[in-house]
């Protein structure tokens, strides 16, 4: 039948979690914006909210990032 979660690529849990979101009607902007969201949320508690270190390992430049944090409305995990 199916493999288990852990043995699927990135590919295909996206791919799982994409068709879910497909059957639910989610619109694809609050899809990337939740996606954004929590990415960026998930990198923040890795980095210990080191705003430097989180850019540079997702590729954006710090101000950048420091703009997301802000359209996004995510707060400071403390």
């Amino acid at each position: 039948m199916s493999k288990k979660y852990e043995e699927l690529t990135i590919h295909q849990k996206l791919e799982n979690l994409i068709q879910d979101m497909v059957e639910k009607e989610i619109h694809l902007k609050e899809a990337l914006a939740e996606f954004e969201k929590i990415y960026i949320e998930t990198a923040s508690v890795k980095y210990r909210g080191n705003k430097t270190k989180m850019a540079k390992a997702l590729g954006i430049h710090r101000n950048t990032l420091h703009n997301r944090f802000k359209a996004l409305k995510i707060k400071r995990k403390k």
